[in-house]
């Protein structure tokens, strides 16, 4: 069974398939797997990622932050965002609006201790059951193990079964401590497939986020010519003056 994407996981600090482990279960050779065109996030991005996080429900926003976060907190958020240090993935839709994001944050590592990241994930409502949140989950194992990160941490509330799902299915050790869980999965090693992998996936989403901006410049194109011919219509004048 596919896991549904209408997860969220929070990421506590800082609010493969070329032998990687797999969020979904699915090799990429199965019919139901398709490619999904996921892009690196830049500062530039702030007022979509806002928008996408303000319109979660209250409870969407309580599995994503681990409580009710009020829209000042969100925007709060978002506003201290570091996309230096940092990854932000994220899924567009035709019509440019984000509807899955991920936020890999790194963390400080500790002297003899793993280096270690953490994952967090919001879909939109709208756009769940279509295995987006396993998707940027493995694009982020993949982001990880090639920037030589040996741990991915996910923090989840206990009653987000699907983010835990992922998570166990991919290898992960799942400890649970009353209505919270901690999540650790070991990375192997980067190799040049990865690199590979991820260098063809990210300027193939570069070229898929171009092809929707064209397009969407061409509806308006299209709207205003329609919009002119209206008014010279109303006006009892030929479209072709």
């Amino acid at each position: 069974m596919g896991f549904p994407g209408d997860i969220l996981a929070q990421p506590r600090f800082g609010v493969g398939r070329h032998e990687r482990p797999r969020a979904s279960g699915r090799a990429p050779q199965d019919a139901g797997w398709s490619w999904v065109p996921i892009r690196s996030l830049a500062p530039r991005h702030r007022s979509r990622i806002l928008a996408h996080l303000l319109a979660l429900d209250p409870h969407d926003r309580y599995l994503r932050f681990g409580y009710q976060a009020t829209d000042a907190q969100i925007e709060k958020y978002v506003a201290s965002l570091d996309f230096q240090r940092d990854e932000v993935f994220g899924i567009f839709n035709r019509r440019l609006e984000l509807i899955a994001i991920a936020h890999l944050a790194y963390l400080p590592a500790r002297a003899g201790g793993p280096s270690m990241a953490e994952f967090g994930v919001s879909v939109a409502k709208h756009a769940r059951g279509r295995g987006y949140g396993a998707r940027l989950f493995d694009r982020a194992v993949m982001h990880a193990r090639n920037r030589r990160i040996d741990t991915l941490y996910i923090h989840a509330l206990s009653e987000n079964t699907a983010m835990l799902r992922i998570a166990r299915n991919a290898g992960a050790t799942v400890e649970r401590d009353g209505g919270e869980a901690e999540a650790y999965l070991r990375l192997p090693p980067e190799t040049l497939a990865t690199r590979v992998e991820e260098l063809v996936e990210s300027q193939a989403a570069e070229v898929d986020y171009g092809l929707k901006r064209n397009a969407q410049r061409l509806g308006r194109l299209m709207e205003a010519i329609g919009e002119v011919r209206r008014q010279l219509a109303r006006l009892g004048r030929p479209a072709s003056e």
